[in-house]
């Protein structure tokens, strides 16, 4: 899911790169995001699936938000189903955190 060239994770982070923002998982959303996919024993295809679901609000909504530098996924964002948390970099300020 993270090794291979064209690894789903390495595509989304690609994306998310393109709105200047780091698209960062745990390794606990990781293996949530494993366990979730083959439970829907669907393969690359499940995969694809729940990361989707897990990014797509994000994806959506992140060209409009300003100062986004990094979208953070944990466990919890995968199990139970919680916005991703944005972080933000103000001017000045140090870092502040904000929901999607």
């Amino acid at each position: 899911m993270t090794k291979p060239k064209n690894a789903l994770i390495k595509q989304y982070k690609k994306v998310f790169q393109y709105d200047g923002v780091d698209l960062v998982f745990s390794p606990d959303a990781l293996l949530a995001v494993t366990r979730k996919a083959l439970s829907r024993a669907s393969g690359a295809r499940g995969l694809r699936s729940v990361l989707e679901g897990i990014l797509l609000n994000v994806m959506y909504e992140l060209p409009s938000k300003e100062n986004v530098s990094k979208c953070v996924i944990t466990k919890d964002v995968v199990e139970k189903q919680i916005e991703p948390t944005l972080v933000t970099e103000g001017e000045g300020l140090g870092k502040e955190e904000v929901s999607a």
